[in-house]
């Protein structure tokens, strides 16, 4: 039996589950709103304790990250994952679920070689591709203040 791309591209439609985009966009805005309710209401809170603005920014952030991590250690942030898809993962929660996962999926391995190994698995190219944009970015300005 012969298949060419038409086909196959007919048998690819035919099978494939119909994604009800709509809904999941909707999840995500929601879910993703809230997760960003919610660092809003540590921001106030530490500003409203008497942090400076920058510091607020960070304990709210460190905070996120924090409940991120433990909710990921219950499995509690996949179920919820789950349900909201894309906005559990863009906020910076999801970044702290990116790094714990593995860990913990190969914490059986040992400390170093299992949790330690695979903790950056899924953040680690994120991190290096960052660090590395922002020396460059930094590089081309200071080139600029130089010749400028």
């Amino acid at each position: 039996m012969s298949i060419n791309s038409e086909k196959y591209e007919q048998m690819y439609k035919n099978e494939s589950p119909k994604s009800p985009i709509f809904k999941n966009c909707f999840l995500a805005f929601i879910f993703g709103g809230l997760i960003c309710i919610i660092g809003q209401a540590f921001f106030d809170f530490y500003t409203s304790v008497g942090c400076e603005k920058k510091d607020a920014q960070a304990w709210a952030s460190i905070t996120l990250i924090g409940i991120g991590a433990f909710l990921t250690a219950l499995k509690i942030y996949d179920n919820i994952a789950k349900h909201a898809g894309a906005g559990t993962i863009v906020p910076i929660t999801g970044f702290a679920n990116s790094i714990v996962a593995p860990a913990m999926e190969f914490k059986k391995e040992g400390h170093v070689l299992g949790a330690g190994a695979k903790m950056f698995t899924i953040a680690g190219p994120v991190l290096v591709f960052g660090i590395i944009a922002s020396i460059i970015c930094g590089l081309i300005f200071w080139i600029i203040k130089i010749l400028a």
